[in-house]
């Protein structure tokens, strides 16, 4: 059998990678639906930034996790 592609170099890296397309949607979907919640109801904005930045700071908190548990595993083993 032929091998088609060869992964060298840092495994983590290629899955760190993998694993911020994640986020990086949900960061997109969060922003993009606070900016519709805004638009329709102007008055409550106060309300709708603080869950804006509450639901980023969340999803990037899954994407540091996805960048530290790498090192913790390879610490581990």
């Amino acid at each position: 059998m032929q091998v088609l592609a060869e992964v060298s170099g840092n495994i983590t890296a290629i899955g760190y990678g993998l694993a911020a397309i994640g986020p990086g949607i949900g960061v997109g979907i969060i922003f993009g639906q606070g900016v519709q919640a805004i638009a329709r109801q102007p008055e409550a904005y106060p309300l709708i930034r603080q869950n804006i930045f509450l639901g980023f700071v969340l999803t990037e908190a899954l994407a540091l996790i996805g960048l530290v548990a790498p090192f913790i595993f390879q610490l581990v083993r």
